[in-house]
């Protein structure tokens, strides 16, 4: 499935068919920043850690982001395109991609 651009928000998780999680962490303009996990990573559950440990930020247009595969996932008992994330969740996500200066330059 793909995604349309206006679908993609700030703050929300989503996981490609290869089962690598992405969470959206900027946008400004035509671009964003997200953190990407691995490929193929463990299933997220409610006590997971976020799946961004030592993984460098990416910086893509919102357009490039969309065009990839994504899937409908469960989390959290929702299953659903795309999850938002809560306010420690995001924070984690940002300090384990180490993405704030990049954030604040877009």
């Amino acid at each position: 499935m793909k995604l349309q651009s206006k679908d993609i928000e700030i703050g929300y998780l989503y996981q490609t068919s290869a089962n690598q999680y992405r969470a959206v962490l900027a946008l400004k303009g035509d671009f964003m920043i997200y953190a990407p996990s691995l490929e193929g990573v463990a299933v997220l559950t409610a006590n997971s850690v976020m799946p961004f440990d030592n993984q460098p930020f990416k910086k893509c247009q919102i357009v490039t982001f969309a065009k990839k595969d994504y899937q409908m996932f469960n989390f959290e008992d929702v299953t659903a395109m795309k999850h938002k994330l809560n306010e420690s969740q995001l924070i984690e996500a940002i300090t384990q991609c180490n993405a704030k200066s990049a954030m604040a330059a877009l």
